[in-house]
C-alpha cells in the first residue's frame, strides 16, 4: 500500500478508514554509512502508534488526563531494505492483540515510491494508572476498551 487509507469493517461501525503514518526521512536521522540509524525505526513505530490511536478515539494525550498510562513491554525490529535521507516511508500499524490490560501492535514500513518492504516490527504495552500499577480498561474505563474492540484484531 502506498499511502492509501485502510479500510476496516466492524458490525457496529460499518466501514471505517484507518490512514497510514507517513515519515520523511530526515537528514538527521541517518548514520555514518548515510542510511537511517537503526534506532529511529522505534521512534517512527512510536509516532505511527500514537497517530494510529488518535485516529481511533484513544487519543494518548487524552487518556494521560484520564491518569492512564501506556509503557512499552518489548520492542522489536527486523530490517528487510535500507532507508536514505529523503525517503518517505509508509506505516501501517495495526493492533494485534488486545485483552484490556494489555495490547501488541504490529508495524509494517514500505519505501512510499517503489512499495518495497523496509522494516517490520512488533511492540507491547501494558496500562497503568498514575501510581504504577496495573488496570484493566474493561473494568474502570469501559468506554476506552469499547474503542480497542471495535479496532483491535482480538
Amino acid at each position: 500500500m502506498t499511502g492509501k487509507e485502510i479500510e476496516v469493517y466492524t458490525e457496529n461501525m460499518g466501514d471505517i478508514h484507518i490512514r497510514p503514518y507517513e515519515h520523511h526521512a530526515k537528514y538527521y536521522e541517518t548514520d555514518q554509512m548515510g542510511i537511517i540509524h537503526h534506532s529511529n525505526y522505534i521512534r517512527w513505530m512510536e509516532e505511527a502508534r500514537m497517530d494510529l490511536m488518535e485516529q481511533i478515539g484513544l487519543n494518548y494525550k487524552q487518556m494521560e488526563e484520564m491518569e492512564i498510562i501506556s509503557p512499552v513491554l518489548s520492542v522489536s525490529c527486523e530490517y528487510h531494505s535500507m532507508v536514505h535521507f529523503d525517503d518517505t516511508i509508509v506505516i501501517e500499524a495495526k493492533i494485534i492483540k488486545y485483552n484490556g490490560i494489555k495490547m501488541e501492535v504490529e508495524y509494517r514500513m514500505t519505501d512510499k515510491e517503489t512499495g518495497e518492504l523496509r522494516t517490520t516490527g512488533k511492540s507491547s504495552h501494558c496500562f497503568l494508572n498514575r501510581a504504577g500499577r496495573p488496570i484493566s480498561l474493561k473494568r474502570s474505563y469501559p468506554e476506552l476498551d469499547t474503542k480497542f474492540f471495535e479496532y483491535a484484531d482480538a
